[in-house]
This record gives C-alpha cells, structure tokens and sequence, in this order.
C-alpha cells in the first residue's frame, strides 16, 4: 500500500471566486464526497488566514457545506482596497481561488487518484 502523500487542493476540488467591497469570497466544492471530511480538516479558516496574510486578510470565516461537498470562506480586507481603490491587477480577485487551489493536503493512499 502506498504512504500519504502531499497533493495539491486542485486535485481534489475546484473553486470559485466573488468580491464585494474588501472583501473576498470563495467557493471551494470537493469533486468527490469522500474527500470532504479530509478538505475540512485541513483548509482551516488559520490556514487560509496564512495563505493571504501577505495581501493583509484580517479574518476568514468558513462556512461548511456538507450537503453540497462544499465551503465557503470570507476573507476580510484581503483586495487592498477593492476594486475601485486597489492598485494591483486583479482588483475583483478573481484569480484568488487559485492561490488557495495550489495550498497541498497530506492525502492517504486510498484518496490520491
């Protein structure tokens, strides 16, 4: 039997992103159900915190949608300013949820594929 291994987020789920003001949401969905409990022991909201404490996030909550295989987090002060105040590329943070698709999981053997 083969040992955990790290894997990147985007193997194991996609995601979506939407602003409004400061602030940034993403929708992060497992592609597969038995995944789930595994994404939500280890996207914690510190972990995402971390992830964009260089663009200044203040907080993240996260919101477990298990019915759907899904979360969604609410980063806070994380658009330098939004899209009318930023003076970076991508005021909306679209691109964003890739950031956090590239974060890796310790996944086991019987989840890797």
């Amino acid at each position: 039997m083969s040992a955990p291994m790290d894997i990147p987020l985007h193997r194991l789920a996609h995601a979506r992103a939407g602003d409004k003001g400061n602030r940034l949401n993403i929708g992060l969905f497992a592609y597969r159900p038995e995944t789930w409990p595994l994404i939500a022991e280890q996207v914690t909201e510190q972990r995402v915190l971390d992830l964009f404490a260089h663009r200044g996030a203040t907080r993240v909550r996260r919101y477990d949608l298990p019915n759907l295989g899904g979360f969604n987090f609410v980063i806070d002060d994380v658009l330098q300013g939004g899209v009318n105040g930023a003076l970076n590329l991508d005021g909306h943070g679209k691109t964003l949820s890739f950031r956090l698709l590239g974060l890796t999981l310790r996944v086991p053997a019987e989840l890797q594929s």
